[in-house]
């Protein structure tokens, strides 16, 4: 099925919600108002929709493929891709100095998540490539960023992330890689990692690295990771490449879902490179990235980027499986309507059940991305507000957003696919109808970059406990300012959302205190809940999101602007508030009173 990206709400989103003629105001976004955001997005959607679109069901029947120690991509995907990095989509909110375009995060975000519901598979390619940028931007040398970034940014080359080994998943302390000093200020690296997403492609010159190791004599645990970027071809002086580094692939992933993207197994120093007349010798030649034994601390930098990329890939596969599923429902006729509205069998988007879950999957989406572009307006506000205070508050609020960017829209996105694979029926468990593929691809999402677990002890512990609640009651305080909004309009909508929003908002209050309260004296009641927290927090934001979202689109109803639009966002903001911002409540009773029955059973028990 084809894609048609939702530019109105997208643009809606990013005017109205997250405030672009404020980010326009911020120093090196002069350029970047309304019009150029209209603009960008147009071109995005068409390049998607023309070109990456059309490959996603090809690369889940004919996924990539290892021979040799190479990978062979989907035949379109080197091509589709040469295109998107001439056309500049890589280096779009990248600073020009390196050869991007310098666009806020309000608008690249937009644009990422149509690359992904276009094709979730190739997206991540380039999502990985801008983690590594960010990481080399921040802690880079110098000479690093000379050689590295220009090529990065223009997409030319690739980047990775190289954290997993065999036996160290997400605890890194338990990273074994090792990285030895030579005498020219470079290292020889040695190890394994897995679960490398495009550690070895056909589709660019080049691919850089960025691998965490041990250095000899380093401390144990995560104190002792430093990072290094270790190149597949080394780079000669005049920027050209020279031998191929001792790093290689034994072997690629086969899996549920993303099929497409080659989950690489790859091997550094076993001296493979040094049997090739053009290699180098045994030991992959590497180059630290900043300090030593500060790796973990520049990676997160790549994986903060990483997790809120991921979000909005939720946020895509979402809205792909629910374009999927009204199209479905708008052709499949079955049944004679409950309301006798049509005499005989008619199309299944006329019964209320099917209306249920397509509003769910809607609503869901819509509230995810209204979150994840105000929280990008954050994150713009953070980096470029002249104002350090202002600074200073927006880097808090985007940290606090970031896991349930993560989190709560990945979740999410399983129930969405979920949903579309039920709006099918019987034919959504057949393959050919393309409902299961976004099932499939969607589950990855919760799991890599950090499980939703490991979101939710991160809200618990780092944006919770440490500050004892002080930005999660700051944000509650800006939800009841919106609170005060609703309750000046004399609308049915806006009281039914207003009401919903007061006890969300409640329930987030009750479960922020106990987490702030109980968090060090009783750890695992706290950390019992924290899933559910998360989910909580990220239903109540994202419903904010939409009660903002409903009192604009009033506001413009009124004016007689695009009727037909905004009478669909009150009806969808009403929907989240009545049947999404409704489980909060209980949410908040699982948290705050069920702790000690998580851990009552005996383990001797399961």
């Amino acid at each position: 099925m084809s894609y048609t990206a939702p530019l109105k709400d997208m643009l809606f989103d990013i005017e109205h919600l997250a405030g672009l003629q404020r980010i326009a105001q911020l120093p090196g976004f002069e350029e970047a108002g309304l019009e150029t955001a209209r603009a960008v997005l147009e071109e995005c959607a068409r390049f998607n929709q023309e070109v990456v679109a059309p490959l996603n069901v090809e690369g889940d029947r004919n996924p990539s493929s290892w021979k040799d120690g190479k990978v062979t991509t989907t035949p379109g995907f080197a091509q589709a891709y040469k295109q998107y990095a001439e056309g500049g989509w890589q280096g779009l909110q990248h600073p020009p100095a390196f050869g991007g375009q310098g666009l806020p995060k309000a608008i690249g975000a937009a644009c990422g998540e149509m690359l992904n519901s276009a094709n979730l598979s190739f997206a991540l390619c380039p999502l990985l490539t801008d983690g590594a940028i960010e990481a080399l931007l921040t802690a880079g040398s110098d000479d690093l960023k000379s050689v590295y970034l220009e090529k990065l940014v223009t997409g030319a080359w690739t980047g990775t992330m190289n954290l997993t080994e065999p036996q160290a998943g997400s605890d890194l302390a338990q990273v074994r890689s090792r990285a030895e000093p030579q005498p020219d200020g470079s290292y020889k690296v040695f190890g394994t990692k897995i679960f490398i997403t495009y550690g070895e492609h056909d589709m660019a010159d080049n691919i850089v690295h960025l691998v965490l190791a041990r250095i000899p004599g380093a401390p144990e645990g995560v104190k002792g990771i430093s990072l290094f970027v270790v190149p597949k071809f080394m780079v000669n002086q005049d920027g050209s490449l020279g031998e191929r580094n001792d790093v290689h692939c034994v072997s690629i992933e086969h899996k549920l879902g993303i099929k497409a993207s080659p989950t690489a197994v790859l091997q550094y120093g076993d001296g493979t490179a040094a049997k090739n007349p053009n290699g180098t010798g045994p030991g992959a030649v590497g180059y630290i990235v900043g300090e030593k034994d500060r790796g973990l601390e520049y990676m997160f930098i790549m994986m903060n980027a990483a997790r809120y990329a991921v979000g909005v890939q939720g946020i895509a596969v979402a809205e792909r499986a629910y374009q999927h599923a009204v199209q479905y429902a708008r052709d499949r006729v079955q049944s004679r309507p409950v309301d006798g509205s049509v005499a005989g069998p008619a199309t299944i988007i006329h019964h209320p059940d099917v209306r249920r879950m397509l509003m769910t999957m809607r609503a869901s989406t819509e509230g995810c991305r209204a979150m994840a572009s105000v929280a990008a307006a954050a994150y713009d506000a953070a980096h470029h507000h002249p104002d350090a205070a202002a600074r200073k508050q927006n880097h808090a609020f985007y940290e606090f957003l970031v896991p349930l960017v993560k989190g709560y829209s990945t979740e999410m996105s399983l129930e969405v696919t979920s949903l579309g694979v039920q709006v099918h029926g019987g034919m959504g468990f057949i393959e050919e109808t393309g409902a299961a593929q976004y099932y499939r691809d969607a589950k990855i999402l919760t799991i890599y970059e950090g499980t939703t677990a490991i979101q939710a002890n991160d809200l618990v512990g780092r944006k919770t406990m440490r500050d004892g609640g002080a930005t999660a009651r700051a944000i509650a305080a800006q939800v009841e300012q919106t609170e005060g909004e609703l309750a000046a309009r004399d609308s049915v909508a806006a009281r039914a959302v207003r009401k919903r929003l007061a006890a969300a908002r409640l329930a987030f209050l009750d479960v922020v205190a106990f987490v702030a309260r109980e968090g060090k004296a009783s750890p695992n009641a706290v950390f019992a809940g924290s899933v559910p927290y998360l989910m909580l927090a990220g239903n109540l934001v994202a419903g904010w999101q939409m009660a903002r979202a409903l009192l604009v689109a009033q506001d413009l109803l009124q004016q007689g602007r695009d009727t037909a639009f905004m009478t669909a966002k009150i009806a969808t903001a009403r929907f989240y508030a009545d049947h999404l911002l409704a489980r909060a409540p209980g949410l908040r009773d699982s948290i705050v009173e069920g702790a000690d029955s998580v851990t009552a059973l005996a383990l001797e028990a399961f």
